[in-house]
C-alpha cells in the first residue's frame, strides 16, 4: 500500500501542513471530504438569479469591461446578458480580466448572487468555468492550491480499497438503504452525477453521526465510580429559601436531578440546557453549594474573563452568605495574585473557584475538587472540559462529577447526538417578570428613524448595542463592518452620543476596557462584532441593532437578542434586512427552542453548528449531507443495534466508533 509521502505533489512542507491538520495517513486524507461543491452541470437563466444563491450562468458582455481603482483596490465590472435578461458582474483586485474579456467572449461563470449597498443584485467575483461538472472544493490546507489538492486526492483514491474497508455490518447497511463505503468515498470526492453525490453524502453523514453517538453511548454506559457528594432535596430547599426569589418549577426539578446525581455511586455527567435568562447560573451555584456543604470544592470554567468576573460577583452575593468562600483564577493575573490564588485553592480555603482556562493550567492543585462545571459548553471542546474534570479525580480510582451548561438552545435530537455521553436536563421555563424583547425587521429606508429612536433611549439613560457581521470593510462582501459603522456614526448621526468599538481580534486589555465602560454606563452605544454574544450583562441596555441580519443564523440572532431585556424596561431588537419568512420567525417568538428547531429545519445541522462553512466539526460528514431526518434515523438505528440479538454487530460498531473518534475522545477513560 502506498504511503502518504509517496503521493506526487506532497513535499516536506505540505506533508507537515497535513499533519498539523490531523492527516497522518492515506485513510485520514481520503476521509477529508470536500467542504462544498461547484455544480456547473445546470445553467441558470439570468432572469432567475436570486440573492444568496450560488449559480452557474452563461452569456456575453453587453460591452467591454470597465476597470476602476480606488484606495489601492481595483474593480473590473461588466453587464452579462443572455436571452432572458442581464446582471452586473464585479471582480475585485483582478485587473487583468479587463484585457481577457471582450464583448465577443462567451462567459460561463460560477458564483454567488448578492446585493450591493443600494439593494441591487449582482454577481461578486465569480469563477470562469472552463469545464462543466461537479467540482469538489476542499478547505485550504498548508497553502496547497485547489487544483493540486484535487490531483492528490485522485492519486489517493487508487489506494482506497486497501486503506478504507467497510465499517457498517451488511444487515444495518441494507436496512437503512446505505451504499457501500468505498463507492461513497469515490463519489464524495469526484461525483459522476448529482444522484451519486446524494447517495454518497447520505452514507458518510449517517456513518459519522452514528459512530459519534455509538462512541458517546459507550462512554455513558461505562462511567466509573464517582466522588459521592451527599445531597438531598432538603439541601436543595434550603438553598432556594436563601435566595430573594423562588425557583421556577424547571429550576427546582433540575437541581433535584443534580443532587441525585451527586449522591449516586457513579460519576455525574449532566448537561443543563436552557434559553437566555432561564436561571442556569443559579442552578450552577446551587450545585456548588451542595458540594461545599458536603466538604468538597467545585470549579466553574467560563469562556471569557468578563463572564468569569461577573460570575464571581454573583457567587459572592449568593454563596458567601451561606458560608461558601469564593475565589477567582484568571490567566492574566499578576504573579503575586496568581500565587495567592493557587495557595487558597490548594489549601481548600476557597470552596467555589471560578475562572477561565486558567483552571486547567499546570500548577493548579485542588484539595478536594468534587465537581467540575463548564459554562457555555459550545465555547469549549471535549478536551477542555475533560481536563477540568480530571482535576477532580481521586488517584484515578473515582471518576469526576461533571456539569456542563449551555445557553445555546439545541433541539433535543441534535443535543443527544452532540452530547450523548451526558444526561440532559432542559430548563424550559423562564422566571416570571422578565420583559419579552420586541423584535422588528427594519429596511434600509428607515435607518434615520432608528437613529432617532437610539438618541431618545440614550436621553433616558438607556444603552444600545449595534452588531456588525464584519470587523473591517471588505470590497468582496457587501456587509457593514464594525469599524466602518463606528467611524460613520461617530462623525454623523450619533456624533452627540458616547460610542465604543469592540471586536474579537482587538487587544484584550482594550476590549475589556471598552466592555467595562459600557457595563458601567459610561458609553451610550457599543458597536461590535458578535464578540458580545456571550458574557455581557447590562440591565440598562434596551436596544439591539443587528446589521445585515440575514447573514446570521436564527439561533445566533436569538443569542444576540438575549443581551437586552435584562432589566425592567421595555427592550427592542431591530433586524436590519429586507423582510423574509426566516427573520419573521424571530419577530413571532422569544422561545429559543422553537427558534432553534426552525433554524435546524431550514439550514440543516451543518449550517446550524457553523460547520458547513468552516469544516470544523466533531462529526465527519455532518458539514455536508446531514439533515433532521437523518439525525433521527441514526438515533433509531443505535437503539435497534443495541437491542438483544445484535450483540456481535454492536461490538463491531463499538470498535469502529472508538477507532473513528479516538482522537476526539482520547481524554475519556474507556476501560
Amino acid at each position: 500500500m502506498m504511503a502518504l509521502h509517496e503521493l506526487k505533489g506532497l513535499g516536506k512542507m505540505r506533508l507537515e501542513a497535513l499533519k498539523q491538520a490531523g492527516i497522518h495517513s492515506m485513510a485520514d486524507l481520503l476521509l477529508t471530504l470536500p467542504l462544498r461543491y461547484q455544480d456547473t452541470t445546470t445553467l441558470t437563466p439570468l432572469d432567475q438569479a436570486v440573492p444568496g444563491a450560488e449559480i452557474c450562468v452563461c452569456g456575453y458582455p453587453k460591452a467591454a469591461p470597465r476597470l476602476s481603482r480606488f484606495k489601492g483596490m481595483s474593480t473590473v465590472t461588466l453587464r452579462l446578458c443572455d436571452e432572458t435578461g442581464s446582471i452586473p458582474v464585479v471582480w475585485f483586485n483582478q485587473p487583468w480580466l479587463q484585457n481577457q474579456i471582450t464583448p465577443e467572449t462567451e462567459l460561463t461563470l460560477y458564483g454567488r448572487v448578492d446585493r450591493d449597498k443600494q439593494g441591487r443584485i449582482r454577481m461578486v467575483s465569480p469563477l470562469r468555468v472552463q469545464e462543466r461538472g461537479i467540482l469538489p472544493i476542499y478547505r485550504t490546507l498548508g497553502g496547497i492550491p485547489p487544483k493540486t489538492m484535487r490531483e492528490i486526492m485522485r492519486q489517493a483514491l487508487t489506494q482506497l480499497d486497501d486503506c478504507c474497508p467497510e465499517t457498517l455490518p451488511d444487515i444495518l447497511r441494507l436496512k437503512y438503504h446505505l451504499c457501500e463505503r468505498n463507492f461513497a468515498l469515490r463519489q464524495a470526492h469526484f461525483p459522476e452525477t448529482k444522484e451519486n453525490l446524494a447517495l454518497a453524502l447520505r452514507r458518510l453523514s449517517f456513518e459519522g453521526m452514528f459512530f459519534y453517538q455509538a462512541a458517546a453511548a459507550s462512554l455513558r454506559g461505562e462511567r466509573n465510580r464517582g466522588i459521592v457528594i451527599p445531597a438531598s432535596d432538603a439541601d436543595c430547599r434550603n438553598y432556594w429559601a436563601s435566595l430573594p426569589f423562588p425557583p421556577t418549577g424547571a429550576q427546582a426539578r433540575v437541581l433535584s436531578e443534580i443532587a441525585a446525581d451527586l449522591a449516586a455511586p457513579h460519576a455525574m455527567g449532566r448537561m443543563v440546557q436552557g434559553d437566555v435568562g432561564c436561571g442556569k447560573t443559579a442552578l450552577a451555584f446551587g450545585a456548588m453549594y451542595l458540594c461545599a456543604k458536603a466538604g468538597f470544592q467545585s470549579a466553574l470554567m467560563a469562556p471569557t474573563e468578563i463572564l468569569a468576573r461577573q460570575h464571581l460577583e454573583s457567587a459572592r452575593r449568593i454563596l458567601e452568605p451561606l458560608g461558601v468562600s469564593c475565589g477567582l483564577l484568571l490567566g492574566g493575573m499578576r504573579a503575586k495574585e496568581r500565587r495567592e490564588a493557587l495557595e487558597k485553592i490548594a489549601s481548600g480555603e476557597w470552596q467555589a473557584i471560578i475562572g477561565t482556562h486558567a483552571l486547567i493550567s499546570e500548577g493548579v492543585e485542588y484539595k478536594s475538587l468534587g465537581l467540575a462545571i463548564t459554562d457555555e459548553q459550545h465555547r469549549f471542546g471535549v478536551r477542555q472540559r475533560r481536563l477540568l474534570s480530571r482535576k477532580a479525580a481521586d488517584e484515578k480510582e473515582f471518576a469526576p462529577n461533571e456539569l456542563v451548561l449551555s445557553a445555546t438552545p439545541i433541539p433535543r435530537s441534535l443535543a443527544l447526538v452532540l452530547y450523548g455521553d451526558l444526561d440532559l436536563s432542559v430548563v424550559d421555563e423562564l422566571p416570571p417578570g422578565r420583559t419579552p424583547v420586541k423584535t422588528r425587521i427594519v429596511p434600509e429606508g428607515k435607518r434615520d428613524g432608528l437613529y432617532d429612536f437610539i438618541r431618545k433611549e440614550a436621553a433616558q439613560g438607556r444603552q444600545t448595542y449595534i452588531v456588525c457581521p464584519l470587523v473591517e470593510e471588505s470590497g468582496q462582501i457587501d456587509a457593514r463592518s464594525a469599524q466602518e459603522t463606528y467611524a460613520e456614526l461617530s462623525m454623523g448621526p450619533l456624533s452627540d452620543l458616547r460610542l465604543g468599538l469592540t471586536y474579537g481580534e482587538q487587544d484584550a486589555a482594550e476590549k475589556d476596557e471598552t466592555i467595562q465602560k459600557f457595563s458601567a454606563g459610561e458609553l451610550d452605544v457599543l458597536i461590535s462584532t458578535t464578540v458580545i454574544e456571550v458574557g455581557v450583562n447590562v440591565p440598562s441596555a434596551t436596544v439591539m441593532v443587528i446589521e445585515n441580519a440575514d447573514r446570521f443564523g436564527l439561533s445566533q440572532l436569538h443569542q444576540l437578542r438575549g443581551r437586552v431585556g435584562r432589566g425592567a424596561q421595555e427592550s427592542w431588537c431591530f433586524l436590519m434586512a429586507a423582510p423574509n419568512e426566516r427573520l419573521k420567525t424571530l419577530c413571532e417568538t422569544n422561545d429559543g427552542f422553537v427558534i432553534a428547531k426552525k433554524d435546524l429545519e431550514i439550514r440543516g445541522p451543518g449550517d446550524f453548528l457553523g460547520t458547513r462553512q468552516h469544516g470544523d466539526t466533531l462529526i465527519p460528514g455532518m458539514a455536508l449531507g446531514a439533515d433532521v431526518q437523518l439525525l433521527e434515523e441514526t438515533t433509531q438505528c443505535l437503539k435497534w443495534i443495541r437491542s438483544p440479538g445484535y450483540e456481535e454487530e454492536w461490538q463491531q460498531i463499538r470498535a469502529a466508533a472508538h477507532a473513528a473518534f479516538a482522537r476526539v475522545l482520547d481524554e475519556v477513560a474507556m476501560n
